[in-house]
């Protein structure tokens, strides 16, 4: 294979892999890092430290379409801090960071 398709190809998947635009009601969020050491300096196992319940909005779909096919907007927005129920979402590897995928409706609610 020609070394200059073979760079063209490696920048289109790249390039593919830079942003994801979620469909529909969807919001793609990634997870803040559990916190391996408690407040008084003790430092947590892994069986401990669970996954975070928090994370941050990186991508907002359009909103979900009403009966009448009017448009209803996400209630989140891109930069959001939220709650995330404790399971659910669905997970997607993107390059080498750990994103999720929840339903605009799952997300319990916006952290100020």
């Amino acid at each position: 294979m020609n070394s200059k398709w073979r760079s063209a190809r490696v920048k289109i998947v790249y390039s593919s892999l830079r942003k994801l635009i979620p469909f529909g009601n969807r919001v793609l969020v990634k997870r803040f890092e559990a916190v391996a050491k408690t407040a008084s300096g003790i430092y947590l196992p892994d069986a401990e430290s669970k996954q975070q319940n928090e994370g941050q909005v990186v991508a907002v779909g359009p909103g979900a379409r009403s009966s009448d096919g009017s448009l209803i907007p996400a209630q989140s927005a891109v930069g959001d801090k939220v709650l995330l129920p404790e399971y659910g979402g669905s997970s997607v590897k993107l390059g080498d960071e750990e994103l999720y995928l929840f339903r605009d409706e799952d997300i319990l609610g916006k952290l100020e």
